[in-house]
């Protein structure tokens, strides 16, 4: 079974993090939320959520992917912490999936993971100019290799059904998105 880890930073964007936990969750992938610290997270909207377990206790396991939820200061938050850069550099230099949805796309950036790949984020949410050879896409969701990239909250969903997808095949993704009941 696939093993994913969930990186909540205070101010992440609750509508992405919890879409995401909830949809790979639904397809049966074990999914652990870890919080920078011991607190409960104070999500951008002002939602309270309860982290599984602290960052540090999530780094002593391995994972197939790691996502990363957007949302501002979240997103910051993920991408000034040398844990999360640590990891999300250790995942791709392992051929691992690296994700990640609205402004946290910039968490890959810094840790030089959207070098000469395609992706997108939020509008504005990265320095194009800066990132060597990105190819940005203004696309929902793009996958370049172990990369996945997202827009926003309006296409968690999308975002959080290609992960499946990726992870467990289309036939989980189709059950799990049938289940959802969407036009």
């Amino acid at each position: 079974m696939a093993n994913v880890l969930v990186p909540l930073a205070q101010g992440c964007e609750e509508l992405e993090a919890v879409t995401i936990i909830d949809l790979l969750r639904r397809a049966g992938i074990t999914v652990v939320s870890a919080g920078l610290d011991e607190l409960p997270v104070h999500a951008s909207r002002g939602v309270v959520l309860v982290p599984d377990m602290t960052l540090d206790q999530a780094l002593t396991q391995d994972y197939d992917m790691v996502v990363l939820p957007g949302g501002l200061p979240g997103a910051d938050h993920l991408a000034n912490d040398p844990r999360v850069i640590d990891l999300v550099r250790r995942m791709a230099n392992q051929g691992k999936y690296t994700a990640a949805i609205c402004a946290a796309p910039r968490v890959l950036a810094r840790a030089g993971v959207l070098d000469n790949r395609a992706a997108t984020s939020f509008p504005g949410a990265l320095d194009v100019g800066a990132i060597n050879g990105i190819d940005y896409r203004e696309q929902p969701v793009v996958v370049d290799g172990t990369v996945v990239t997202s827009r926003g909250p309006g296409t968690a969903m999308d975002f959080a059904l290609e992960l499946i997808e990726l992870l467990q095949g289309k036939a989980v993704r189709n059950k799990v998105d049938s289940a959802l009941q969407r036009p």
